[in-house]
């Protein structure tokens, strides 16, 4: 079973020996969407017999796999399938390899470190390690945070063009957490015009009072991250100047990580 994606107009082709393949091959080609998407627009795409291609998302649909949007007309993944990324992300067989690089990480600054991922409107945190320190904020694996309040959140915001963060944030209202909770999102997108042009983000008290945290995202050769790496610390010990002193040591985690899910950027995009 594979599907082959041609340059131009010609369309994505689902092979399979059995329906049950073929019905994998289609998810494959409706996981890499970034947005909702029709029977009409998956007809141009793959070519398939519009009624074919309605069965097969009837199907999907039926098994919790697939959500019909209010319009009736539209598809979004369904709360089966993102259990099931999420759950291959938390226990996936990289998972040792990521938590040394996780546990160097958190020798090298002496604080909290976590590696996270994007989830609906919120991150998860796929793996934390606590620093020796007497005060310390507890975070376990699978713990979520919003997005717009956390700083890897706002990177996988930022992946995005303003018209699908709206549509996004629509649907999930920008709660108050503390005072420094940017809860406009006309400040949001301030925020991550920011960001963008950093290539770095910051939590400062956003989510907790008295926490800070700095965060970049995992290097991919594809479109977009969906693997973010931060340091956490409270204040008292943890100001911006000293986080971006900790950049370096991050930057340099998150290649590793990069190089461990084999989406280690080739030189051209390493050193844009």
């Amino acid at each position: 079973m594979k599907i082959t994606r041609n340059s131009g107009s010609e369309p994505a082709r689902i092979d399979g020996d059995t329906p049950t393949m073929r019905l994998f091959s289609l998810l494959e080609v409706i996981a890499a969407k970034d947005q909702t998407f029709s029977l009409q627009g998956l007809v141009e795409e793959t070519g398939l017999p519009k009624p074919t291609l309605h069965r097969m998302l009837q199907q999907l649909e039926s098994e919790g796999l697939l959500h019909r949007e209010g319009d009736g007309r539209h598809y979004s993944t369904g709360v089966r399938l993102r259990r099931l990324a999420e759950n291959l992300l938390l226990n996936s067989t990289t998972h040792g390899a990521r938590h040394v690089v996780l546990r160097q990480l958190v020798e090298e600054v002496g604080e909290s470190c976590n590696i996270t991922a994007f989830s609906g409107s919120e991150v998860m945190y796929l793996d934390r390690l606590e620093s020796t320190a007497p005060l310390r904020f507890y975070l376990h694996p699978g713990s979520r945070v919003p997005a717009h309040c956390s700083a890897t959140g706002k990177l996988f915001l930022a992946q995005m063009t303003p018209a699908q963060r709206r549509r996004l944030l629509a649907y999930a209202p920008l709660e108050k957490f503390t005072p420094n909770t940017i809860t406009d999102l006309d400040a949001l997108e301030r925020e991550i015009e920011e960001v963008k042009r950093n290539g770095y983000a910051l939590d400062n008290e956003e989510f907790l009072p008295g926490l800070l945290c700095i965060g970049v995202l995992v290097p991919t050769q594809r479109k977009q991250s969906n693997m973010g790496l931060a340091i956490q610390a409270p204040i008292m010990r943890l100001t911006r100047e000293k986080a971006l002193q900790f950049l370096p040591a991050l930057q340099r985690a998150a290649t590793a990580l990069a190089s461990i899910e084999g989406n280690e950027p080739d030189a051209q995009e390493a050193e844009a």
